[in-house]
């Protein structure tokens, strides 16, 4: 067989900070996962240098034998940076970063894993859990002292016992190696989305939506829905086998939603998001993003000519328009997933239970509805303003009323317009609900049909279990 990765890499800075602390990194080797922590700047200064030390294992041959050396080599360069970094800038110290990063050898995957971001593999539309949280709530679960549904409420759950940092402990990172087989989905993801989806949730979006990178975008409006209060990051990839003919599949052989995507071409480029893709951390260069191809030895491109930078600021504008209309297409992949469960009709009459807070005639405002139209369907609509003008907001402010800000309910939209009026602040959420797919009382007036184009979704057994590796390492 001769596999590949179709992959997709999406971020957002979330519902309540106001940097985005994560960094994560998808190409046609590469596969990671950043979750920054340490204050401010220290965060994501950590994140971003934990990518670029794995950036230039990407676009290389590896072979399972020496990757596995190879990865490791790489996460204990991104530990050296951290620590000569926080050397340097001493109001830096403290800071560090989980990592989880999977680097494909031929058709086997090697992962390294530190911390509390994750790594869920689909296979035969059974989603598995693969790394094991480092987390004090996750050693009393692995002790037998709690229960593990008590983990999720545990006061602690957030303490994270093993990252990336500039610290004196020597704490090596898990390693092993798995099979990469054809039809396999891939979801490396920040605790900002494992935290607030359940499991069943990530299945049904994972078998459901084909393309990987409305996928992880779905994965993400699904956790702000659900009130993360963090940052949010997802990297989804599917294995695909180059020789294998998709009108005649081997036999035994499961079909999956990706398949219907076997005569699209492959992605080449990278695609960074987070903040690896910022230009002004300093002392740091930004990665190539999707508009542009990584140095052929695999290191970061950086730009010294001034028309070479400006031709990239455009091509980072470029890139915030896409990513403007890849929400689009998630939201209305989302609306259509309720469609097909509940039927256009009661689709519709959810969407008009939810609410949000955005910009209305320049004024901060409360809408009822999801920010969105399928069609000549008006989706969302102002219920109430605020009088507050948006220009005298902070820019981080108005940018996230320009995405809009989700609200468990009326009140809990009249609540965060009025802080984002007085203090210019998104308040942490009132409640973390999590997301249901069963639709509200069906609306009095029935809306125009919605067309059902995604897959069917089929219920599938979700295992929070840790899979086996056929070969490793561990602490």
């Amino acid at each position: 067989m001769n596999l590949a990765l179709r992959y997709a890499a999406r971020s957002d800075v979330g519902l309540v900070r106001a940097d985005n602390q994560d960094s994560g990194y998808a190409g046609p080797d590469l596969l990671a996962v950043a979750d920054g922590m340490g204050g401010h700047a220290g965060g994501d200064i950590a994140s971003t240098l934990a990518i670029r030390s794995l950036v230039p294992l990407d676009g290389h041959t590896h072979v399972p034998d020496g990757a596995l050396e190879e990865l490791e080599h790489a996460i204990e360069s991104a530990k050296q940076a951290i620590v000569d970094r926080s050397e340097a800038e001493p109001q830096l110290a403290g800071m560090g970063t989980t990592v989880t990063a999977i680097l494909r050898a031929g058709n086997q995957l090697v992962m390294a894993h530190l911390g509390d971001s994750r790594a869920y593999l689909l296979r035969d539309d059974e989603l598995t859990q693969v790394t094991t949280d480092h987390t004090f709530v996750q050693h009393l679960v692995d002790t037998g002292r709690i229960a593990p549904e008590d983990a999720e409420h545990h006061p602690q759950r957030n303490v994270v016992m093993r990252v990336l940092g500039d610290f004196e402990v020597d704490l090596t990172p898990d390693l092993s190696v798995r099979e990469a087989r054809p039809g396999d989905r891939w979801l490396l993801c920040s605790d900002g989305l494992s935290g607030f989806v359940t499991p069943d949730m990530i299945a049904q979006i994972l078998i459901s939506v084909v393309d990987p990178g409305e996928c992880a975008e779905t994965l993400i409006q699904l956790a702000l829905r659900a009130g993360s209060t963090d940052n949010v990051t997802a990297v989804v990839a599917d294995v695909v086998d180059l020789d294998a003919d998709p009108e005649h599949p081997a036999e035994g052989a499961v079909p999956h939603p990706a398949d219907a995507l076997a005569d699209e071409p492959l992605p080449t480029s990278p695609e960074v998001v987070g903040s690896a893709v910022r230009d002004d951390l300093p002392g740091t260069e930004p990665l190539a993003t999707d508009d542009a191809t990584p140095e052929t030895d695999g290191a970061p491109g950086v730009n010294d000519d001034p028309e070479a930078e400006e031709a990239a600021a455009a091509a980072r504008a470029g890139q915030k328009g896409r990513g403007r209309r890849r929400a689009l297409g998630a939201t209305i992949t989302l609306v259509l997933v309720l469609a097909l469960l509940g039927g256009g009709y009661a689709a519709y009459g959810w969407t008009q239970d939810q609410y949000f807070v955005g910009e209305s005639d320049g004024q901060v405002a409360v809408f009822r509805g999801v920010p969105q139209n399928v069609g000549p369907l008006h989706l969302s609509s102002p219920v109430e303003l605020t009088g507050t003008s948006v220009d005298s907001l902070p820019s981080y402010v108005q940018d996230r009323l320009t995405a809009t800000i989700p609200a468990s309910s009326l009140a809990d939209a009249q609540t965060r317009a009025a802080q984002v009026a007085t203090d210019g602040a998104t308040p942490a959420p009132t409640t973390t609900p999590t997301p249901t797919l069963t639709p509200a009382t069906p609306a009095t007036t029935a809306p125009a049909a919605i067309p059902t184009t995604t897959t069917a979704l089929t219920k599938p057994t979700a295992k929070t279990t840790h899979g086996p590796a056929t070969q490793g390492k561990g602490d």
